[in-house]
């Protein structure tokens, strides 16, 4: 029950910070938030957790956020913020991946005692922040392009360019969210785990997507109000 608690616990707190971030920082603020969200990931998602039922990784919900980001910048700041914000994530992921891979060529003094935990933990991740920054890449500039679809489309049926938030929202998440969770499995682990244990990974990923997805539909509507309320001052 614990870890279901903490996850519940970490989603209310790190969509919280998103909105936080927006309120107080603007764009900018997601932009940092979105560098720290992709870095962090890339080390959670080395964690497997039992939770719900389901065997995760841990940097799923910690990853949500960074859709979340770029579906606030699409709605309020428009599809060229979005995409920026998309590249940071790119830029901070490969900076990451070179820069902990740094670490393992160094020899350690002989009083050093976090060499040996850094190496196995870092050593196993190259493929992880490979698979990471691909399939970030693709399924973000993948969501950010359906937003923006979805968004076309309901306003040259109705007329109305605000209407119709949840379904851009949803309808762009949880397709790229699809797709995200499917190429990750099968770069990052494929030939590490059995079949079972693939499929197991794969259905809890996008499972938590499903329901991350539909939460931050609740958060979009105020961070809209945030943007008209900055709007009207």
């Amino acid at each position: 029950m614990i870890n279901e608690l903490l996850l519940a616990g970490s989603l209310v707190f790190i969509f919280s910070m998103a909105l936080i971030s927006y309120r107080f920082f603007g764009r900018t603020g997601l932009y940092c938030l979105s560098a720290i969200a992709t870095i962090l990931a890339n080390i959670e998602v080395l964690l497997l957790v039992n939770a719900f039922g389901m065997e995760q990784t841990l940097g799923n919900v910690l990853f949500a956020v960074t859709f979340l980001i770029t579906d606030i910048l699409s709605e309020c700041e428009g599809k060229k913020e979005a995409n920026k914000a998309v590249w940071i994530g790119m830029f901070t992921s490969l900076f990451f991946l070179l820069l902990s891979q740094s670490w393992l060529l160094y020899v350690p003094a002989e009083n050093d005692r976090a060499m040996g935990a850094i190496r196995e933990i870092f050593s196993s991740t190259p493929r992880m922040l490979v698979s990471s920054f691909i399939v970030y890449a693709a399924s973000q500039i993948f969501d950010v392009w359906l937003y923006h679809k979805w968004w076309a489309f309901t306003e040259r049926k109705t007329g109305d360019r605000r209407r119709f938030l949840w379904l851009r929202n949803n309808g762009s998440t949880l397709i790229s969210q699809l797709l995200n969770s499917l190429l990750f499995t099968l770069f990052a682990f494929y030939g590490t785990y059995d079949a079972g244990t693939l499929l197991s990974i794969f259905a809890s990923s996008y499972v938590i997507y499903i329901f991350t997805s539909l939460l931050d539909t609740l958060a979009l509507y105020p961070a809209r109000r945030i943007k008209e309320g900055k709007t009207a001052t």
